[in-house]
């Protein structure tokens, strides 16, 4: 096959893009997301004789619709389907950065948790028990540091082996008050009905629920593409259960 997809998503300042630019080097290039101000960076590398190509997500906190920056990064993950989703933690801020990794365990199973700046979380005298995250979270965990070039190879290793389709997860799901989930459980089939089971039926029916009405009009452009305009009624489900 061609080369494989990798997602690069994380907070701002979690090290991100020297990730990015530590495998890429100058094999990368910028533009503009289409019909989007939001830059988009993409680039290419090699591991283990295979290619990969890599596209740095916007950095945000969460994949909510609360910019364009999150409704970008959401999309990317929904639509375009990543081999791999590879989410940056910072290691010395854990707890804040959980989030986004939630979130995105909810939008796909193929996720990997690069936990980065080791080095600082080592001066400041935090340790962390990749272990026991692995086991709670339910997907790898890494640890490394991307300006000093350390835990990259194990990284590469993961990326591979879960691109190829060898690496099992079961992936975090938050539970929500009976009330939420007896609604996700009403409104899972509609949603599955209009779009069929290709997306996080789940994380949808979530968003709906919320009133994010950006997903709807993602799912109609999407559809939209795909069949050049014909023979797609737009996608509309009622969410108030």
């Amino acid at each position: 096959m061609g080369s494989y997809r990798i997602a690069l998503a994380g907070n701002p300042n979690t090290g991100k893009s020297t990730l990015f630019n530590l495998l890429t080097g100058l094999r990368q290039h910028t533009g503009n997301w289409p019909g989007k101000t939001v830059i988009h960076a993409e680039g290419e590398f090699k591991h283990n004789g295979t290619d990969f190509t890599i596209v740095d997500l916007p950095g945000t906190y969460s994949l909510y619709s609360n910019s364009t920056d999150e409704e970008v990064a959401r999309d990317y993950i929904i639509f375009d389907k990543p081999d791999v989703t590879l989410v940056v933690l910072d290691a010395t801020s854990l707890e804040r950065n959980m989030n986004l990794a939630l979130q995105v365990m909810e939008m796909t199973d193929r996720v990997i948790v690069a936990l980065n700046l080791m080095d600082e979380a080592k001066k400041k005298g935090i340790e962390v028990d990749s272990e026991a995250l692995r086991e709670k979270l339910g997907v790898p965990i890494v640890k490394i540091s991307a300006r000093n070039n350390t835990g990259i190879k194990e990284l590469l290793d993961t990326v591979h082996e879960m691109a190829k389709g060898n690496v099992a997860t079961t992936p975090y799901r938050m539970t929500y008050s009976e009330d939420i989930e007896a609604k996700i459980e009403e409104l899972s089939p509609k949603v599955r009905q209009m779009i069929g089971d290709e997306f996080p039926i789940r994380w949808i029916s979530l968003r709906l629920l919320d009133g994010d009405e950006s997903i709807l009009n993602s799912l109609n452009d999407h559809f939209k593409k795909e069949r050049k305009g014909g023979g797609m009624t737009n996608v509309s489900v009622n969410a108030t259960t």
